[in-house]
């Protein structure tokens, strides 16, 4: 299309924000037969979509402040998900070690019941309820894949060896892993392949209604170029930006706000062999995450702290690393400093602003707000990466308002780009991976299988030999895989790869991840005039 055709084009649907949110309704939308464009001011992911915990889970702290009907939807989606891309997600079973002197978080309506009708126990998590939790967290949701709870002896499996020696008895349930920033790139990926445009290093600069339709006013960011798109409904998913974005940029007047948090997590050598996660319960009543983590290394995350505004950018403050330091050292046997730390990373959430007395009490909820006027406007305020594609479903719902001819609800069970295969046949893909490609490594085999799915093939292409993969960056990263990404999934620079797209930034050296950049921009600036 275009420039001058695209700017007296007018699509049916425009999104501002190219994170799981934005992506997610960009995808669901044009599957249901509306046009769609999306810009995003970065790189897809590049904010809090790919700074979580890297979990689909249905949040079981969540049930402390009786979010019951959030739990269950997420608790439902799980599987849903884990069906829909087998590479990128996949089961795992969590370790919640017990002892008596864990503690509620003070201001969950969970322990305010108790202090009431049991003042003894003074604030402490008794095991009864965790079994009382665990048994709703069973139930509330429909499983078929996952398994259910079970009670360890912790002197007897291994789950315990390297936990301090005081903690006895856990308790183990399932949820499930997620690569978030490539399930942002994968929806945009399946929203582009159904015919929807995606602008990567797009802003937004401004959008005015004119009679029943906006004007969106857009500036390169690469080239600075700028221009313009018309649309008949504006989708504003801009995550931590998106009150911003509602009164700066589309000059509207609203009470709606967000409430930023802050989530900070660090990246320490692994500290287990097995293949399961820890879930960790502080004498002050919030809890930490401890995750295998890129093969080599433990995840242990994450904080909420209250964060000023969407500009300043968040970092695991040296505050936040001593915290989590310290928590995970309460359980293992071996303590951890911040001398271990090899990475950090913090995203903030964009939450509903409730009027919660905390960061951490904050509702998780999603809240969708429509302006129904001639041109139409629906604000995304808030959700949770797990719940992103029933929280499209309810934006459809609102923007059938405006097209009542839409399709149904369809993306329940369609697999995303690469899960067109079993959640039980990852071993079997990655064999036959190996076989077809027998001069890679067993590492690169599963790392490939991970991030691409039956896509893989598509990546290497016809390469019989290391060789013809190109130049070797190190980690197994080869110019084959850089090409393919960067006509594939929007990649633009090295951080885009190395710490979206994949994690192998934490395998290079500063001069590797370099060379990595340099080629990068290169392929883009094309051969020299």
């Amino acid at each position: 299309m275009s420039d001058t055709h695209a700017q007296d084009h007018i699509t049916d649907l425009f999104v501002i924000g190219g994170g799981i949110n934005g992506c997610g309704i960009a995808r669901d939308a044009v599957g249901r037969g509306l046009s769609v464009s999306l810009a995003e001011m970065k790189d897809l992911a590049w904010a809090t979509s790919s700074a979580s915990t890297k979990l689909f889970h249905g949040g079981l702290r969540y049930l402390e402040y009786f979010e019951f009907r959030l739990v269950r939807e997420a608790l439902i989606e799980r599987e849903v998900l884990l069906k829909a891309m087998p590479h990128i997600s996949w089961p795992m079973r969590f370790v919640l070690p017990f002892h008596k002197d864990m503690r509620f978080d003070s201001e969950t309506p969970t322990s305010r019941l108790l202090t009431t009708v049991m003042p003894w126990m003074k604030g402490r998590r008794p095991a009864w309820l965790i079994r009382l939790g665990l048994f709703l967290y069973d139930s509330l949701g429909k499983r078929g894949i996952l398994p259910g709870t079970a009670k360890l002896d912790l002197a007897a499996d291994p789950a315990g060896r390297p936990l301090d020696p005081k903690f006895k008895t856990a308790f183990e349930y399932s949820d499930c892993w997620v690569e978030d920033a490539r399930l942002v790139v994968l929806n945009a990926r399946d929203a582009e392949a159904r015919g929807a445009e995606i602008m990567t290093r797009t802003q937004v600069t401004g959008a005015q209604r004119h009679d029943d339709h906006w004007v969106i006013s857009l500036r390169d960011l690469s080239t600075g170029e700028t221009f313009e798109r018309r649309a008949r409904m504006l989708v504003n998913a801009g995550g931590p930006w998106v009150a911003d974005v509602l009164r700066q940029k589309l000059g509207q007047n609203s009470r709606e706000s967000v409430r930023l948090v802050r989530g900070s997590h660090i990246v320490v050598p692994k500290l287990f062999d097995h293949g399961r996660c820890y879930f960790f319960q502080g004498t002050d009543g919030r809890i930490i995450f401890a995750i295998p983590y890129e093969e080599d290394y433990t995840l242990i995350g994450t904080t909420d702290a209250d964060h000023p505004d969407p500009e300043t950018a968040p970092t695991c403050t040296p505050e936040e690393q001593e915290y989590l330091v310290k928590f995970a050292s309460q359980y293992f046997a071996s303590p951890i400093s911040r001398d271990d730390i090899v990475w950090t990373y913090s995203g903030v959430r964009p939450l509903y602003d409730d009027g919660a007395s905390s960061a951490t009490a904050a509702t998780r909820e999603y809240v969708l707000t429509l302006d129904d006027s001639a041109a139409p406007l629906l604000n995304v305020f808030g959700g949770k990466i797990t719940t992103y594609r029933k929280l499209a479903e309810a934006a459809l719902e609102k923007i059938g308002t405006v097209f009542p001819d839409l399709k149904d609800d369809w993306t329940a069970g369609v697999a995303l780009p690469g899960g067109d295969f079993a959640v039980g046949d990852v071993a079997k893909l990655t064999a036959k991976l190996a076989q077809d490609y027998p001069f890679l490594s067993p590492y690169a085999t599963r790392r490939l299988i991970r991030a691409y799915g039956t896509e893989a093939w598509d990546v290497l292409g016809d390469a019989t030999s290391a060789a013809d993969l190109g130049q070797d960056f190190g980690a197994t990263i080869t110019a084959r895989e850089l090409d393919w990404t960067i006509a594939h999934e929007w990649v633009r620079a090295g951080e885009d790869f190395l710490w979206r797209r994949t994690k192998l930034g934490l395998r290079l050296s500063e001069d590797q991840r370099a060379a990595v950049d340099s080629y990068i921009r290169a392929q883009l600036a094309g051969p020299a005039a």
